[in-house]
């Protein structure tokens, strides 16, 4: 049942706009390498045009895809219908990593809202977007976001968090170099 589009269109930039979870899924070449899988809360998705979007990406345990980006550029991003309709909706495409400084960060984080704990926004080109039914993802209920991160960072000095990231974020669990990692000096 699943169904090919040409681009994102309206309706699905206003239904993405209106999840509270998606998923981002990445690889690296080598087969002996491992697969990413990572959900992403908060409202840090923008539909940026028909084949185009971007995320605001949180300081985490890992950094894997922006690893996998940097090696192969290879990138999927999945939405289900929790709540609604049934429906689920991917976007396959090719990444990059945006840093901090940058002039492509300085044209981007205008469109996010301040989210503590932010390292840098994943850009994905979009060359396939296909949807399918959903019919079998189980409905469940928004409760809110989750205020961990925000704390955990709060509790942090720019200093301990530049550490943080040089020794968790610099390269894949596959030691894959991070575009994070060589500004960090890792």
């Amino acid at each position: 049942m699943a169904k090919v589009h040409e681009h994102i269109t309206d309706e699905f930039r206003k239904w993405i706009e209106k999840q509270h979870i998606f998923f981002v899924a990445s690889a690296p070449l080598s087969a002996e390498g491992h697969v990413n899988l990572s959900p992403k809360g908060h409202d840090c998705l923008r539909v940026l045009s028909a084949d185009r979007v971007a995320y605001l990406d949180m300081t985490g345990s890992g950094n894997e895809t922006s690893a996998h980006l940097h090696e192969n550029g290879r990138i999927t991003l999945m939405w289900c219908g929790f709540e609604g309709a049934p429906r689920i909706l991917r976007l396959y495409g090719r990444g990059r990593t945006v840093l901090p400084g940058s002039a492509e960060w300085d044209e981007l984080i205008p469109q996010f809202d301040h989210l503590p704990g932010a390292r840098q926004i994943i850009v994905a080109d979009i060359d396939r977007v296909q949807t399918s039914c959903g019919y079998a993802v189980p409905l469940y209920s928004y409760e809110g976001e989750r205020d961990v991160l925000d704390k955990w960072t709060a509790a942090k000095t720019e200093d301990e968090l530049i550490k943080y990231r040089r020794d968790k974020n610099s390269e894949s669990i596959d030691c894959l170099p991070t575009p994070l990692g060589a500004v960090l000096g890792k």
